[in-house]
């Protein structure tokens, strides 16, 4: 089972871990994680669970899709080169230790 690493705004990190097949937002929401609205449910049309994956992380990543690319252009907080939305990271065994920063605000 791999890990995440959440990291908030004020450096604190909380670890959880999250089921091989599962988007990183479901773990964030199973373990009861601040941070991590998902409105949506995971269902890609709100991006109220924008991360910032951590730069070694982001080659191992799926690329990102045309309808995640749109939603990131509406993010709460800045969107930058790293920012993904947590419902389309699909966890896989690769992943353990990701690690992906949480913006100051979802909304």
């Amino acid at each position: 089972m791999p890990t995440i690493h959440f990291v908030h705004p004020d450096n604190r990190s909380e670890s959880v871990d999250a089921d091989i097949g599962n988007g990183a937002m479901r773990a964030a929401l199973a373990h009861g994680l601040d941070g991590i609205l998902a409105e949506c449910g995971g269902s890609a049309v709100c991006a109220t669970c924008h991360v910032y994956v951590d730069e070694a992380w982001l080659a191992k990543l799926k690329p990102v899709g045309a309808d995640e690319d749109e939603l990131l252009d509406g993010t709460a907080s800045e969107r930058l080169p790293n920012g993904r939305l947590s419902c389309q990271i699909e966890m896989t065994s690769e992943l353990d230790g990701l690690v992906l920063r949480l913006p100051e605000r979802q909304t």
